[in-house]
């Protein structure tokens, strides 16, 4: 089961990331988690948030470089090594995880990532009993 999340390019100058934020603040949607990564220029603002569809309909509206990506959210203890262990049993599978960020839920740590092959990932998930979260349990 993936995820949606809006990867927005903006550029590295004042005022930019702030007209995404208003945007969606307005709009009445809310973070959930964001990361961003900066290259030179520009940067991508990733997002999960609990309406990605219309968020994303609103940012492409007013022509940002927007895209939705599917990604997986993983839920997993607060404490030391389970983060490593997640990773250790999906990279064990021949999965490569393309990026990552993490951020805490309701007591749970959660690992956001992207993969080469998110069919393998939700094997390697589901037989090793992790747990994968949907859309709806980042909305609860």
């Amino acid at each position: 089961m993936t995820i949606k999340q809006l990867s927005i390019f903006i550029e590295n100058k004042s005022g930019t990331l702030i007209k995404v934020l208003d945007k969606l603040s307005k709009a009445g949607i809310q973070i959930i988690a964001s990361t961003v990564a900066d290259t030179k220029g520009f940067g991508i603002y990733r997002i999960l948030c609990d309406n990605p569809l219309q968020a994303y309909m609103l940012l492409k509206e007013d022509d940002i470089n927007i895209q939705l990506t599917d990604v997986i959210a993983l839920s997993i203890d607060d404490t030391p090594g389970m983060a490593a262990q997640a990773v250790q049993k999906i990279s064990k599978s021949g999965v490569n995880i393309l990026y990552l960020y993490s951020f805490l839920w309701k007591g749970k740590g959660v690992l956001v990532f992207r993969t080469d092959d998110n069919d393998k990932a939700m094997e390697t998930i589901t037989l090793n009993k992790m747990n994968a979260l949907s859309e709806m349990d980042l909305k609860a």
